[in-house]
């Protein structure tokens, strides 16, 4: 029997400190709700566990950015859909001005419409903001929603200028082909000379005279003149024209015929120059190539300006349609984003509690043991610091 070392004793307080600690770890777990409080309660569990929160943090926030992006959309679309009401409207005034029963007083209060509207369309874009950004005007182009936990998980969004310039309003414009009456050749006495449009009027009189001249020229010969006798004189003479015009007797055929010829080119010159649209024939023309005709802003100031206004308009409003159909399957397409990111972000998390939380129930059943053990082994200790006690009965 021994006094200076109680083994009984040291080796209940051993196993009632390990007892103790397993109780207090049992106990911040229960206190806690967490399987792993500190790395060396599972170190690779805390590894896998401290990643999978990273990604349910992220994906939790990627989801929110999707959102926000929805509602960014929403924002824009809803603008656009007033611009869309306005281009109806126009639409409408450009369909009214194109009737011709409007008088000129009408057409101008339309064109008072459709000035104000275009500067509607043009204040839309230059307003329209999300979170102090710019939607319509072209600015928000190329941009980045973040819509995962890791590095360039994104969905790509842009928005094209929606103001009146761009939408093709303030450069309307319209082609149109010439039609007329073209001069096409000269008849004058059985003869023909061809107008060529690329030459002035003047020079095609010139040219007329010039060509009947010498085909009245070529057709008188010697042989056109014939032999006249005097019988009071015996004479033989020829009868030609003189500068005045007047029948003369000529001594030689050619004399009468040079004699005529003079007359008859004064006569023909005379004559075309005074009278020429008489001898003009003419057929319809037609422009070889159309011409475009500016209107610049809407406006229904006639019958054409008014169908280039009304053509304008749809082709703006089709730019809209389109711009408002990609946004509208941009936010289905964020939908769908958000949708999957919750589901994974759930799955995920669940996956982190089998590794981090407690089981509660399977954790109590450790901690009434450890419970259990701790009074037992307080009581052994007890016990054994009783033992000694026999000593003193060897002493007396």
């Amino acid at each position: 029997m021994v006094v200076q070392h109680n083994l009984t004793a040291m080796n209940a307080n051993r196993q009632l400190g390990i007892t103790t600690g397993a109780q207090a770890k049992s106990s911040e777990k229960l206190s806690s709700g967490y399987r792993i409080n500190r790395a060396g309660d599972d170190a690779a569990g805390l590894k896998i566990s401290e990643k999978m929160r990273s990604q349910i943090r992220g994906l939790d926030k990627a989801s929110s950015n999707a959102q926000d992006g929805v509602s960014l959309i929403q924002t824009a679309e809803g603008a656009l859909n007033e611009a869309h009401s306005i281009l109806q409207r126009m639409n409408e005034l450009a369909v009214q001005g194109a009737n011709d029963t409007n008088q000129s007083i009408d057409r101008d209060a339309i064109n008072q419409e459709l000035d104000a509207l275009t500067e509607e369309l043009d204040r839309i874009s230059e307003t329209t903001q999300f979170n102090k950004q710019n939607l319509l005007d072209g600015t928000f182009a190329d941009k980045n929603l973040q819509v995962g936990a890791n590095t360039n998980q994104k969905i790509s969004i842009s928005i094209d200028n929606m103001n009146a310039a761009t939408l093709g309003l303030k450069s309307i414009s319209y082609q149109t082909t010439e039609t007329g009456t073209a001069p096409t050749k000269v008849n004058y006495q059985g003869q023909t000379y061809q107008y060529v449009t690329d030459k002035t009027q003047a020079s095609n009189v010139a040219r007329a005279i010039s060509t009947f001249q010498k085909g009245a020229s070529q057709a008188l010969t010697n042989a056109t003149f014939a032999q006249q006798y005097d019988a009071t004189t015996g004479s033989v003479y020829f009868l030609g024209k003189n500068a005045d015009g007047v029948d003369t007797r000529f001594k030689a055929a050619s004399l009468a015929r040079k004699s005529t010829n003079t007359y008859n080119k004064k006569q023909i010159a005379k004559d075309i120059t005074a009278n020429f649209k008489d001898y003009v024939v003419t057929s319809n023309s037609k422009a070889a190539a159309s011409k475009a005709i500016q209107v610049g802003r809407p406006s229904v100031a006639d019958y054409d300006t008014a169908n280039a206004t009304l053509s304008a308009v749809q082709n703006a409003i089709n730019k809209v349609s389109t711009q408002r159909s990609a946004l509208g399957a941009l936010q289905n397409r964020l939908e769908h984003t958000i949708a999957n990111l919750d589901n994974v972000s759930e799955n995920t998390q669940s996956a982190e509690s089998r590794i981090r939380d407690t089981d509660m129930a399977d954790e109590m059943v450790e901690y009434s043991k450890n419970n259990i053990l701790a009074q037992a082994g307080q009581s052994m200790l007890a016990q054994a610091n009783q033992s000694t006690q026999g000593v003193l009965s060897l002493l007396q």
